[in-house]
């Protein structure tokens, strides 16, 4: 049910973005209000989860490592395993930006006959979100040539090896086919995959089904129907200098890619895909795992009286004689 819930609710933003962009009243709405009200939300919903884990207190180190800590010198310790250094901490957590480090070692768990539990690799996952984000990735800088003038070098560069991969015209972007594939893969590991069905919620295939729509509504454009770029670029242009012009003749299924785009922006913050920001900010992967060089003492630690155990002994001095007890101090 979940499911046909976030697919029902992708429809509904289809159909908003594409009455929006058709109706004459309702396209400064969609095309200005509506966008600049999505990036505010963006913006402060983002700085609140980004301040709220940057004020959780964090007095220990609670790195999590797959390697030899750092000990004793003849025990060769994992450098990039388990960091101790803040140059080991800056590799691992490149690895993970860049490669998913931790997911590439994901495992699966199946139920056979017998019965037996078998562990096996899971390497699709990784493969999908890997290319999943750095499609994504591409394709957010080559749009960057929509907001500014001149198109920079390193954006024309990206834009044409992208579409290096030329099919008559217009140029066919391999990330475009790419990330429709990353995409169809993640939907459908979560419906046919029962262990994963069983665990997913609505705003796990919402997320989904806002990006495909992003992504299917901007293959449309390119591929399938004509759009004016030049009215595109204006609008685009027009949002960034904060002089917005909605050109009269901007195609309506703009308007849904827009919308697409403004709904995925405004609830960015509040789903999981803010992990983007939350990764430099785990405790889990910014520590040194140094606990055995260095001592780490709680900050927050309120001065406690303690009894210690010459106290203790002189207290009860009588009845530990009387009992035969030894005493450490005569």
């Amino acid at each position: 049910m979940y499911f046909f819930f976030a697919l029902v609710g992708a429809l509904v933003i289809a159909s908003l973005g594409y009455m929006g962009g058709s109706l004459t009243e309702l396209r400064m709405l969609f095309g200005v209000v509506i966008p600049y009200a999505a990036i505010a939300i963006f913006l402060v919903g983002v700085a609140c989860r980004v301040i709220g884990w940057a004020l959780a207190p964090v007095p220990f180190r609670i790195a999590t490592t797959c390697g030899q800590q750092k000990s004793l010198p003849w025990i060769k310790a994992g450098w990039l395993e388990s960091p101790y250094t803040a140059l080991g901490v800056i590799a691992r957590m490149a690895l993970e930006v860049l490669l998913f480090r931790s997911l590439f070692r994901n495992t699966k768990a199946e139920l056979r006959k017998g019965p037996k539990l078998i562990f096996g690799e899971n390497k699709f996952l990784w493969l999908g979100a890997l290319a999943f984000h750095w499609s994504f990735l591409f394709i957010f800088l080559r749009h960057l040539r929509f907001f500014m003038e001149p198109v920079p070098a390193l954006v024309a560069g990206i834009e044409g090896m992208d579409g290096f991969f030329q099919i008559g015209a217009p140029v066919l972007y391999v990330t475009d086919l790419i990330i429709l594939a990353a995409l169809t893969y993640l939907v459908l590991r979560r419906l046919l995959d029962s262990q994963i069905r069983y665990i997913s919620l609505f705003t796990d295939y919402f997320a989904l089904f806002l990006l495909l729509g992003l992504v299917i509504s901007g293959v449309l454009m390119r591929y399938f129907t004509r759009v004016n770029i030049v009215d595109i670029k204006e609008l685009a242009m027009g949002l960034v200098t904060f002089s917005p012009v909605v050109p009269p003749g901007t195609a309506p299924l703009f308007f849904m890619h827009l919308f697409f785009l403004s709904s995925l922006i405004a609830y960015f913050p509040f789903s999981k895909l803010v992990h983007m920001g939350g990764v430099f900010l785990s405790p889990t992967r910014n520590l040194a795992n140094n606990n055995r060089m260095k001592r780490h003492v709680n900050p927050w630690n309120a001065p406690v009286a303690v009894h210690t155990y010459q106290e203790w002994e002189d207290e009860f001095r009588d009845k530990l004689i009387a009992c035969g007890l030894p005493l450490e101090r005569k």
